[in-house]
């Protein structure tokens, strides 16, 4: 079976051609503003002239998506009514999906959602203290996102270190242009940062993360702002880029180093944020055994990875600085040898992930 796998992000178009769950073809378009013009690029230039189905990533699949979905009129139009939840990404995964359907015709598409995985989040992590009635009436719960990446690498992690997925605790740390963490119990989801939207929980590209609540109502009754002009602010123009002006780590980093002091606090707000979280699932859990960054942040800045875990020594979490600045690349541990719990880089692969579930409900 060839599959085409499209995962279109906010920021960034991934895709990848896979026969029989081997990798034959795949590339990465960042810094995309035209999901469609993208998408359509890489239609003309892979050979899909025989595949089989296309995988599709969308971020957010509500209540009622919760294992992959062959994709039809009524499927999109439910994907459509999410686009709220997932401002950033639903859009342009549906714009994916739409220009694979008209160039791909008759070929069978399959969504593959971020919050399947998260489903096994128990109730006291994904009910917010709000009148239960009012969150049940609307759909008000922590879906969670980057599940595909999640799972993905918290499997591959435990595989890493020689365990089995089912008794191993992770706490994985996908930081790109979004950017998530998820305390993994056994294999599964116990709790995660994203939240309704992925406008929650860490520092983001350009998303704000975790806000008092409060702030929309300031924002609306003293500055005046609509409702539309707020969610465009924490969503478009906060976190990196609204601490320091670029939403690119790597140019953050670049003017760090530089001693611009804008970057230099961003940079600072990113990695504590990371941090709190850290500690957090920690505690959550109970017994850690590895903690795993993943991404396009998480896989390349060092910085990073040392700053967000600097000063958790007494929870035997060590980052090894020459292990941790190498220039090696791909699944690596960066914690001192016999460090419990070990500090792994594991890059991910959602779009593997997502051929794999695409097959697998294709082959029922």
């Amino acid at each position: 079976m060839k599959i085409l796998v499209l995962n279109c992000g906010s920021a960034s178009v991934k895709w990848g051609l896979y026969t029989d769950g081997k990798s034959v073809d795949g590339g990465l378009i960042e810094r995309v503003t035209d999901c469609s013009q993208a998408v359509r690029e890489v239609l003309f230039t892979a050979d899909v002239s025989d595949v089989d189905a296309v995988g599709h990533r969308v971020v957010h699949g509500g209540l009622r998506f919760t294992a992959p979905t062959l994709i039809d009129d009524a499927v999109l139009e439910s994907i459509t009514r999410l686009v709220p939840l997932a401002p950033l990404h639903n859009p342009v995964n549906l714009a994916g999906i739409k220009i694979a359907r008209e160039m791909l015709p008759g070929v069978p598409q399959v969504a593959v959602f971020d919050t399947a995985f998260h489903r096994t989040i128990p109730p006291a992590q994904a009910m917010y203290a709000i009148d239960v009635e009012v969150a049940q009436e609307n759909g008000i719960a922590r879906y969670g996102f980057h599940g595909t990446s999640h799972e993905y690498v918290s499997h591959r992690t435990a595989e890493l270190l020689g365990r089995d997925p089912a008794q191993t605790n992770v706490i994985t740390l996908h930081l790109g242009n979004g950017a998530s963490a998820c305390a993994v119990r056994a294999g599964r989801s116990s709790a995660t940062s994203m939240g309704l939207t992925p406008l929650e929980g860490l520092v983001m590209g350009s998303r704000s993360g975790n806000v008092d609540p409060a702030v929309v109502f300031h924002l609306h009754r003293v500055a005046g702002m609509s409702f539309d002009a707020i969610d465009d602010l924490l969503n478009q123009r906060s976190g990196l880029k609204g601490l320091c002006g670029d939403n690119d780590m790597r140019e953050v980093l670049r003017r760090r180093e530089e001693g611009d002091e804008a970057a230099a606090l961003a940079f600072d707000v990113y990695c504590d944020r990371i941090k709190m979280y850290v500690g957090a699932y920690y505690a959550l859990l109970g017994r850690v055994d590895a903690i795993t960054f993943t991404a396009g942040v998480g896989e390349n800045a060092a910085p990073v990875r040392e700053a967000s875990l600097s000063g958790l020594e007494a929870l035997g979490i060590v980052v090894d600085p020459a292990r941790n600045t190498a220039a090696e690349r791909g699944e690596r541990i960066i914690s001192p040898d016999g460090a419990s719990p070990v500090v792994c880089v594991v890059p991910t692969d959602e779009e593997l992930e997502i051929a794999n579930q695409t097959a697998e409900l294709l082959a029922r």
